[in-house]
């Protein structure tokens, strides 16, 4: 097996590692909910946007995505599994999107809220389509206030969590990238 065949197979192991591990931040974080204006809040999107965030945006959305669909089929969600698959994926997924676009300055607190921002709101008009297609208006004013203060949360709390975080992920990747470059010399 080549080098670089070595690389895209740890790579990989990697990635997926931290799909998993974020999947069940995700999912445990989802957990810790309370029930506010006829819905509940709790910092799982919060967590979905800090894998976008981290990840960039298919495999951050894959852990936003998985991590929320567990909890929907671990509360006997059913069939709206898939819908929450596809909402929370696409929250990630656009907040990596434009986080990637900041390019070499993206570590700035206002392009992280920005970020997020997008994600979180593309995941408030998702839920809110929902909302009205299986409960109609209603559903929809119901559950606007807790989704505009969940929301609100994500956007504050996904860039403290990324700052708090990205050090030690740094750190990580850059020991692996001096491993790889040393093991290429040899």
């Amino acid at each position: 097996m080549s080098n670089e065949r070595k690389n895209e197979t740890r790579w990989d192991a990697y990635t997926l590692t931290a799909i998993g591990v974020l999947a069940a931040a995700v999912y445990v974080v989802t957990l810790f909910r309370f029930p506010l204006l006829g819905s509940k809040v709790h910092f799982a999107n919060a967590v979905c946007l800090l894998a976008g965030l981290l990840l960039g945006p298919v495999p951050g959305g894959l852990a936003a995505g998985l991590g929320s669909a567990i909890y929907d089929l671990m509360a006997g969600y059913g069939a709206e599994t898939i819908i929450t698959f596809v909402s929370k994926f696409a929250m990630a997924w656009v907040c990596g999107k434009v986080f990637l676009a900041f390019g070499q300055k993206r570590f700035q607190i206002d392009r992280l809220a920005v970020a997020s921002a997008c994600g979180a709101f593309t995941y408030v008009a998702l839920y809110m389509l929902k909302s009205l297609i299986m409960y109609g208006w209603g559903g929809v004013v119901s559950r606007f206030p807790a989704s505009i203060i969940n929301a609100v949360v994500a956007i504050i709390a996904a860039p403290v969590f990324f700052t708090a975080v990205w050090p030690a992920v740094k750190h990580i990747l850059h020991r692996e990238h001096k491993k790889d470059q040393d093991q290429h010399a040899v």
